[in-house]
């Protein structure tokens, strides 16, 4: 992709951020990580959980987690196998490993507050670029490019005129994202969630209500007559059949155990043996089961 980009002038990009805040202010969805009470450890969870995982599935886990680890320290006293069962069925469980090992971290290096400064963000476990630029902007009301799916959908459209951004964020779309954040920081950080929300309730990636849109009027790719999407084809995540599918299965027999189960009681959850034991180890190299003597296993202890 050729970076045809260029910086938008002050007043272009401002005639994005007043309509699409004001519509936030109006319209944007009173979730528990929102709150003040939240705090930037809420803000941090609500992160991890909300990766490839809709706002529907997570609020339920969400607001049991706070309420059983409403502080870093809390969750890093348990074992990181506490973590895994109280995912649930989340997915990609990983990510509880990652937010265990971040609240250990934050525990032992930040006498235990989520770090506000954003390279001490990056340094934790676990946390890349977006999720450092998203808990110091919505926690700590910094001014930082915050782009997720829905943001980078957004910037495509409006901006840039395309309809899908690419497969993985470029070094054009960080410039332009950067370009367009406005200069005060509570402004910024207010225009990050508003962004990030339109995308989320209105610029969606199948059905996109443009006459819901307060932008509509100046978005590049209404204005070019929605031409559509030339890329590499986007293809859809399956689940059925996959190993993703079979490790979830064993996961869950361990999640709802008490004890170490034995290998009888994972073999029973799914019938192609060879994908079975494929998963299994799978899960094992991940840290996410831990293998132990005669055959048993149980979620990781340490």
């Amino acid at each position: 992709m050729t970076d045809t980009t260029t910086d938008p002038a002050p007043a272009d990009a401002a005639s994005l951020h007043t309509p699409v805040i004001a519509w936030f202010d109006e319209h944007a969805r009173d979730l528990p990580w929102r709150r003040p009470e939240a705090g930037a450890w809420g803000v941090m969870v609500s992160e991890f959980m909300l990766q490839q995982t809709p706002v529907s599935r997570v609020l339920p886990v969400y607001q049991q987690w706070l309420a059983r680890w409403p502080r870093p320290a809390d969750l890093a006293a348990e074992a990181p196998g506490e973590a895994v069962r109280a995912w649930g069925r989340l997915g990609y469980p990983r990510r509880a490993l990652r937010l265990h090992g971040a609240a250990k971290a934050i525990t032992e290096r930040h006498g235990g507050d989520v770090p506000s400064d954003h390279a001490q963000l990056l340094s934790l476990p676990g946390i890349g670029e977006y999720t450092a630029a998203a808990v110091a902007s919505f926690a700590y009301g910094q001014r930082h490019a915050v782009l997720d799916t829905n943001v980078r959908r957004v910037l495509a459209r409006a901006a840039t005129g395309i309809q899908y951004p690419p497969t993985a964020t470029t070094a054009v779309e960080r410039k332009l994202a950067r370009a367009l954040l406005p200069d005060d920081e509570a402004t910024a950080a207010r225009w990050a969630a508003a962004s990030m929300e339109l995308g989320a309730l209105v610029c969606t990636a199948k059905n996109e209500d443009c006459a819901r849109c307060p932008i509509a009027a100046r978005c590049a790719w209404r204005l070019a007559g929605k031409p559509a999407y030339e890329g590499p084809a986007r293809r859809g995540q399956t689940y059925a059949g996959t190993d993703r599918q079979v490790r979830g299965r064993l996961l869950a027999v361990l999640r709802e155990a008490v004890a170490p189960v034995p290998q009888s009681a994972l073999d029973a959850v799914w019938h192609e043996p060879v994908q079975r034991a494929r998963a299994l180890d799978g899960l094992v190299a991940d840290g996410l089961v831990e293998p132990l003597e005669n055959g048993l296993y149980r979620l990781p202890h340490s």
